[in-house]
């Protein structure tokens, strides 16, 4: 009883501060609204039991891109209501957008609904470890070290060619 009251309360804070992010006149607030979804969804991952992804969320995004924004945000001095100016030329198609977007979701909560058994058979393909024997981290070490092991390499590498490239461009 206490994890649906848990899961419900998280997840309504996280839905009412990522519509706030987006509806938020103040970028700088916007930024703080965005630091408490972060910190909700990952939350929702621990209640999952997904302690290490929950851990990652908070340290990478919390940690480096939303104060990236925050300081970027107040570091620039943007006029707003001149960019705002220009928004209902674009109206149209954001509402086009908007709703091809949902008729997407839609389409996709319906093939749920409509064909279970396909949805039964992709998960059923890929085994997962029984969870009283392998911890979260262990799963997701044993997979990422054996299966993805060259993508994680390529991964790494990619990484450190960014990070030269960055050292040398400042």
């Amino acid at each position: 009883m206490i994890e649906t009251i848990a899961f419900y309360l998280f997840s309504a804070v996280l839905v009412a501060s990522a519509v706030m992010v987006v509806f938020s006149k103040n970028p700088v607030h916007s930024v703080l609204f965005l630091i408490l979804a972060f910190f909700n969804a990952a939350a929702l991952f621990i209640l999952l039991g997904a302690e290490f992804v929950a851990m990652i969320l908070i340290i990478v995004y919390v940690g480096a891109v939303a104060v990236l924004f925050l300081f970027v945000v107040m570091m620039l001095d943007i006029n707003f209501s001149e960019l705002r100016r220009g928004i209902n030329s674009y109206l149209p198609f954001g509402i086009f957008l908007g709703t091809v977007l949902f008729i997407e979701l839609v389409f996709l909560v319906f093939q749920g609904w409509v064909a279970p058994q396909s949805v039964q058979l992709a998960a059923a393909a890929a085994p997962a470890p029984i969870a009283a024997e392998v911890s979260n981290t262990r799963a997701l070490g044993q997979l990422i070290y054996t299966h993805y092991l060259y993508i994680f390499q390529v991964s790494g590498l990619i990484l450190l060619v960014a990070m030269i490239g960055a050292i040398v461009l400042t």
